[in-house]
C-alpha cells in the first residue's frame, strides 16, 4: 500500500453511545442550558459559543463530581477495545478527534492508553465557573464555522498524497471532515448525510463493524 492509513475517530456518540456534554448538562446545569443548545442546533450561535456558555453555568467546584458521574455513566460502544488493539497490531494510526472537553474525555478513555492521540477542547477551573479553552480552534484557512475543535484542521495535517484518511463518526460535527476524507465509516446523522452527498462510506453499529470495514479496505488498497 503506497499510502498510510490514518483514522480520525469521533468520541461523543461514536466511541461512547451517548453525548456526554448533554448528559452533564442534564445532570448539573440550570434549565437555561437547553435554550443555548437549541441555538447551537439552529445555527444561531456557533458550537464554540454555545459550549462555552453552557459550561460557564457550572461552578468549578463541581469538577470531580462531574468526572465521577460521567465516567460511571458513559457507555463505551461494543468492540472499541478490540478496535484499538487491531489498529496497534495493523500499524494503523488512530487519532481521537473530539468536540468534548479534556477533563472528562481523558478519564473515560484512560483504560485505552490513547493519551497522546486525543484532540479535544481544554478546560480552566481557576475561576468560579468552568472556562472552556480551544487549543484546536478553527482558522480562516480551514474552516469558518467556529466549531471550537476543528476536525478539518486536524485532517489537513495529514496530506492526501501520503495518507489514506478515514473519518469515523456519527453527527453533523463530523461532516466537514468527512467531505475532505478519502472514506467515511458512519452511523446516525453522518450516515444519512454521506448518502445524501454521495460520499464514499460504510455504515457501522459497533466497532466490530469498523474492524470489518478496515480489513476490507486494507485488502482493497493492497491489491
Amino acid at each position: 500500500m503506497s499510502k498510510q492509513l490514518v483514522l480520525f475517530c469521533d468520541f461523543d456518540g461514536t466511541i461512547t453511545e451517548k453525548d456526554n456534554i448533554v448528559a452533564i448538562m442534564r445532570k448539573f446545569a440550570p434549565p437555561e442550558w437547553q435554550a443555548i443548545a437549541d441555538q447551537v442546533l439552529g445555527q444561531k450561535i456557533s458550537v464554540r459559543q454555545g459550549v462555552g456558555q453552557m459550561f460557564a453555568m457550572l461552578p468549578s467546584s463541581l469538577r470531580q463530581d462531574i468526572v465521577d458521574y460521567i465516567v460511571a455513566e458513559a457507555a463505551i460502544r461494543p468492540g472499541f477495545a478490540d478496535f484499538v488493539r487491531y489498529c496497534e497490531e495493523a500499524g494503523i494510526e488512530l487519532l481521537i478527534t473530539s468536540g468534548g472537553i479534556d477533563f472528562f474525555v481523558g478519564p473515560i478513555l484512560a483504560p485505552f492508553h490513547l493519551k497522546n492521540r486525543i484532540y479535544c477542547n481544554g478546560s480552566d477551573f481557576s475561576g468560579e465557573t468552568i472556562t472552556i479553552t480551544w487549543p484546536h480552534a478553527c482558522d480562516t484557512e480551514t474552516c469558518s464555522t467556529d466549531c471550537g475543535m476543528c476536525k478539518k484542521k486536524i485532517i489537513r495535517q495529514y496530506p492526501g498524497d501520503k495518507y489514506y484518511r478515514i473519518v469515523i463518526g456519527d453527527s453533523i460535527t463530523d461532516l466537514a471532515g468527512a467531505k475532505i476524507a478519502d472514506f467515511v465509516i458512519a452511523r446516525s446523522l453522518l450516515e444519512q448525510k454521506c448518502a445524501e452527498l454521495d460520499l464514499p462510506y460504510k455504515p457501522f453499529a459497533t466497532f466490530y463493524d469498523v474492524i470489518d470495514v478496515l480489513q476490507s479496505k486494507a485488502a482493497e488498497l493492497n491489491q
